[in-house]
């Protein structure tokens, strides 16, 4: 068991939904809950059991990191869920997320191009790793510098377990509050500045494009 999942502590803020109708939910995770169940009854209480209580047809399509915030999607039928998911799949969804990262990124835009892996004997952390990795691709540009930070946006070509995390570490800017990847400085955060601040997908029923965002927490 990671470092991150040592304590779970769950916050207990009511459902924010962004978006809701027949086929569609939208909602703004709060960092630190779960996305699915983790294995025991400690870490049973997460985001879709929490969703299916109110809206007991919800499905899930994706995933975020514990603590990681920000707009996420559910479907409200199974053809909802058939047809995110390929939408998903063919990278037809786009995704930014905001991420406040340690020291000062000197460009201003830039692709991390690094293969990842699981780091098994660490799990469920992440490495790049050239021979065994899985292609992942990050574009990510700058918003602005603050003393000692970089807040940056980050738009990932695929959806690899950590890639955001791993692939601002391998820029050698780790996201501040990171309990998994970073340095103790870049710890120190009160939480992982990491927020899906943007979804773009086509709607199940017709095929409208839809525009969801997640207010920014920091």
């Amino acid at each position: 068991m990671g470092p991150s999942m040592t304590h779970y502590f769950p916050p207990m803020d009511p459902l924010d939904v962004v978006y809701l109708d027949h086929e569609l939910l939208v909602v703004n995770k709060p960092p630190g809950l779960l996305s699915v169940p983790g294995r025991g009854a400690l870490l049973a209480d997460c985001l879709i059991t929490r969703i299916q209580s109110e809206y007991p047809t919800a499905l899930l399509v994706h995933r975020l990191d514990r603590d990681t915030s920000g707009a996420m999607v559910f479907a409200l039928s199974a053809n909802a869920q058939r047809h995110l998911g390929l939408q998903f799949e063919k990278r037809q969804i786009k995704k930014t997320y905001v991420a406040r990262v340690w020291g000062q990124i000197e460009a201003d835009t830039g692709t991390v191009d690094l293969p990842i892996i699981v780091d098994w004997p660490n799990r469920p952390k992440q490495m790049i790793c050239h021979d065994t990795g899985r292609a992942a691709v990050t574009d990510w540009q700058v918003i602005n510098r603050d003393r000692g930070e970089t807040r940056v946006k980050l738009s990932p070509k695929t959806g690899r377990s950590h890639q955001l995390r791993i692939h601002m570490l391998a820029l050698g800017h780790p996201i501040l509050g990171d309990p998994f990847y970073g340095t103790l400085e870049s710890q120190e955060a009160i939480r992982l500045m990491l927020h899906s601040h943007r979804l773009r997908l086509r709607h199940p029923d017709g095929g409208e494009m839809m525009d969801f965002r997640a207010k920014l927490p920091f």
